[in-house]
């Protein structure tokens, strides 16, 4: 098994290690620490040596943060884990925060006045130190660059990780390095840059096609690259991770350097040197500033590039979501026939696994498997463990939201389940959810809108009810990379605007407190809309293709309440599942997936 079910924290660990803290901050001569979630590639998931959020306040979640003062400690999440903040952290020690509704700059404000706050420069962008620094002017609240004091006082903090970094095959990325490298280094002559620091771990894999292992999930190695505009390239990274065959793959426009030697690198440059604010950690600009090289804030190269997939990454990845909805059909199957008496989450999982280990394709999962049944479904971001394992019960509905790593794509789906008959009110809520998905599905839009624009489609239905649900409605996803990708989103918060091969997932939601969840997600890929006859003729339009194909279950559906329009969309929607899945099934499982895309 991939995924294990151990708790990762406890919380009554906690307070004795922000007391450990606060005598280490006491000896620093500062009055408060920030502890981010984030390593120094700013990536959502993290080594265990880098897991300092979770080993201090006990919060496991992806995102979010702690600012730990003298006398209060704020753990700051969003809305995705305000339920689950509360199960996780001690209080009165841990003190949970609405963020972004409350920011740090106001927080500290109200709770320091004066003093000196310290943190990390290696593990916070440079857009958020500046923000956080503007915001505290004339506050008398200093921000303190220091050495981190987690670290100080983890005594048995794990190793950093040095798993081995592999060539990414070419049938599989599309595009040699050698090619991106000197694409990308002509983007740097023309904006009059002499390099780029690429900080972002997936960054790197996608520059250099290669892979690695150091962050759990995600086929990325911790790195750093410099790009420089002559065409090539400073790899640094530690001595273990470099094989032959990465020196055999890289060439001679690749230098290789160990990890140690960053700082000095780049201090050699000369500029104007290309940093993305968003983020490059603030300890490379105090080189770059002690070094006097002329500093030019510009977005890391590599992003956008990396986000608009090549035909042969759309390729891949069509052909891994066909394998994993193969996968996905035979445990449904399963699930259906099973006798549910006895079942519990961690029986789904591991079945869910074992499925898509049977393809014999399957790398890694690309998360861990949220399988919440009941009130536990209402947690967006759940993850089972032996102590919270919940027994199904006749009437619960079941968020099931997986993925796979495949070599040739990343896969993300999520099912709600029922077991038994759900309630009226449960299939009127899971209508509106799947009415939202079927909007953005069938969406076609102007080019150059971004997924601020379109967020509140798949909220509509939701929102005429009076409901809504407290996280994006769908992330990016790389190509046997991050399951969650920037910089294209569906979210109100993004201003990217979508270009055509762009992957994102689609995942509306609603979640009640205590009593269920439900979210239904399947990946798309934005493509250029066909011109309808009477249209525009001067105006581009763009549209989504989806690239799931796994059956919705329609008895969860109400069907009074579902539109002429969206039962069109879903039968078809089923019938194209039924024509690409079926012949990839045999037995139980194929008589299942025909009788599970019949239409309505």
């Amino acid at each position: 098994m991939f995924q294990t079910f151990d708790t990762p924290s406890s919380p009554e660990a906690g307070p004795p290690r922000l007391a450990a803290l606060r005598q280490a901050m006491a000896a620093a001569g500062v009055d408060g620490f920030i502890v981010p979630r984030a390593d120094a590639h700013q990536g959502e998931y993290v080594a265990d040596h880098d897991a300092r959020l979770a080993w201090l306040t006990g919060f496991t979640g992806s995102a979010g943060f702690c600012i730990a003062l003298r006398d209060v400690a704020g753990v700051f999440v969003d809305g995705r884990y305000r339920v689950q903040v509360k199960q996780q952290v001690a209080a009165p020690a841990f003190t949970p925060v609405d963020w972004p509704e409350t920011k740090p700059g106001p927080w500290l404000r109200e709770h320091l006045g004066t003093g000196r706050v310290a943190y990390d420069p290696m593990l916070h962008a440079m857009a958020e130190i500046d923000a956080l620094t503007k915001a505290l002017d004339g506050s008398g609240i200093a921000l303190v660059p220091h050495a981190n004091l987690v670290d100080a006082v983890w005594e048995d903090q794990p190793a950093p990780p040095s798993g081995e970094i592999r060539p990414y095959p070419l049938e599989f990325a599309g595009e040699p390095h050698e090619a991106k490298i000197a694409r990308l280094a002509e983007t740097l002559k023309d904006a009059g840059h002499t390099a780029a620091i690429v900080t972002l771990a997936d960054s790197v894999a996608w520059l250099l096609n290669i892979r690695g292992s150091d962050i759990p999930r995600n086929p990325v190695p911790h790195a750093f690259a410099i790009l420089h505009a002559d065409a090539t390239v400073d790899l640094l990274a530690a001595e273990a991770k470099i094989t032959g065959d990465l020196r055999t793959h890289l060439g001679g426009s690749v230098r290789l350097h160990g990890a140690e030697a960053f700082a000095d690198v780049v201090k050699g440059l000369t500029g104007p040197v290309r940093v993305d604010p968003a983020s490059c950690p603030v300890q490379v600009r105090m080189w770059l500033e002690e070094a006097g090289t002329e500093i030019a804030a510009g977005q890391d190269p590599c992003i956008l590039p990396k986000a608009a997939k090549s035909a042969a990454e759309i390729a891949g990845t069509r052909e891994a979501h066909l394998r994993d909805a193969a996968a996905m059909c035979r445990f449904l199957a399963w699930f259906d026939e099973a006798d549910k008496t006895g079942l519990t989450e961690i029986d789904l999982v591991q079945r869910l696994e074992a499925a898509r280990r049977d393809t014999n394709s399957l790398l890694d999962i690309s998360f861990d498997t949220i399988c919440g049944a009941g009130p536990h479904g209402a947690l967006p971001h759940y993850r089972v463990s032996e102590d919270s394992n919940r027994a199904l019960a006749e009437g619960d509905l079941i968020v099931l939201d997986s993925g796979g790593q495949y070599l040739d794509g990343t896969t993300d789906i999520t099912r709600t389940l029922a077991v038994g008959t759900p309630g009226p009110e449960e299939k009127a809520c899971f209508t509106r959810v799947l009415q939202g998905m079927i909007a953005i599905s069938r969406l076609r839009f102007p080019k150059g809108l971004a997924g601020m624009h379109l967020d509140a489609f798949a909220r509509a239905p939701l929102w005429a009810a009076g409901m809504d649900y407290d996280h994006g409605t769908g992330h990016g996803v790389g190509t046997y990379l991050c399951v969650h990708e920037g910089p294209q989103r569906l979210s109100r918060v993004s201003d990217t605007p979508l270009q055509q091969g762009m992957i994102l997932s689609n995942e509306p939601g609603y979640y009640r407190e205590g009593a269920f969840g439900i979210r239904i997600e399947n990946l798309i890929v934005v493509q250029e809309a066909a011109a309808l006859p009477g249209g525009d003729p001067q105006r581009a339009f763009m549209e989504f293709e989806t690239i799931t194909f796994v059956p919705i279950d329609t008895r969860i559906l109400d069907l009074e309440l579902l539109g002429e329009n969206d039962r069109l969309w879903l039968n078809a929607y089923h019938a194209a599942v039924r024509e690409k899945v079926a012949p990839r099934l045999d037995g139980a499982a194929a008589i299942w997936l025909h009788r599970a895309t019949e239409p309505i």
